[in-house]
């Protein structure tokens, strides 16, 4: 169980200020539920620019929430100018802390108030991805968040980019390239390459998933056949052939030579295949 403050635990079980707001002046909507993280920031602003009253939605964790209802509290009263000033680690600050892995909540919020701010000037908001290099496809994670997010938080691993941004955190494909990041943004020679890891079981089964739905089953398809995957149970894949390849005299080659085949070179050697 993650260590929460007691601030923390308060702001996730009695948010404030939770809830859509009528006729906002600002609006900063970040992250998507397909992701697992989601936060929509409602602003009102007055004619002095100092910031009336805010509210917020969110979808997440009891990180998220804490996060996203703390940032509401610090921006009441704030001029633009001050909201502007502000960043994840105020948030996490306000809250007495956050679990090192959570850290990504805090910074939804910032990248949600930054957002927020941009609407009120009437600037367009970013289609997805537009502002940089989309380095994490699990989670939709850009280059430029990654970057910000070491630089204001003087991050030096990795697993620390991961714990603020979540990217790393899924097949884990993109971490090569952040390794290279934190060294270009660190000035320092890219590291040399580490010994390839052993996926978990989580990892995958993602990457089976993906290779079955690009890879495999379009190629079926094009035949009239399709496969269904079963389960993912460590090295072993259970699929179910459908339509033509369901009955096709060639199903158990169509198994080990194309489907074991393209698994075992695009996920793990060691996989086996076999059909219900």
């Amino acid at each position: 169980m993650w260590d929460y403050t007691d601030k923390v635990k308060e702001h996730f079980l009695n948010p404030r200020n939770a809830g859509a707001m009528e006729n906002p002046d600002a609006v900063g909507e970040v992250g998507s539920l397909a992701c697992g993280d989601a936060l929509k920031l409602f602003l009102k602003i007055n004619d002095q620019g100092v910031i009336e009253n805010a509210t917020f939605q969110t979808f997440g964790c009891a990180s998220a929430i804490a996060s996203s209802s703390a940032l509401t509290e610090i921006l009441k009263g704030k001029t633009v100018a001050e909201a502007e000033a502000l960043t994840n680690k105020d948030i996490a600050a306000y809250l007495g802390g956050l679990p090192k892995e959570k850290m990504h909540c805090s910074v939804m919020g910032e990248e949600a108030l930054a957002a927020a701010l941009k609407n009120w000037r009437g600037e367009a908001a970013p289609e997805a991805h537009a502002e940089g290099e989309l380095v994490c496809r699990c989670f939709g994670v850009t280059d430029e968040t990654i970057r910000r997010a070491i630089t204001e938080n003087g991050l030096r691993t990795v697993e620390e980019i991961t714990n603020y941004t979540k990217a790393g955190g899924g097949c884990g494909d993109c971490v090569p390239r952040l390794e290279e990041i934190l060294a270009e943004v660190l000035g320092q020679a890219p590291a040399p390459a580490p010994a390839a890891r052993p996926l978990t079981n989580l990892q995958r089964m993602q990457k089976v998933m993906q290779v079955i739905d690009d890879v495999v089953a379009p190629s079926l398809k094009k035949d009239g056949g399709n496969i269904e995957l079963v389960d993912v149970d460590g090295t072993d894949v259970v699929v179910s052939l459908r339509g033509a390849c369901a009955s096709c005299p060639s199903s158990q080659l169509t198994l080990t030579d194309f489907v074991q085949k393209t698994l075992r070179e695009q996920v793990d050697p060691a996989i086996r295949v076999k059909g219900v």
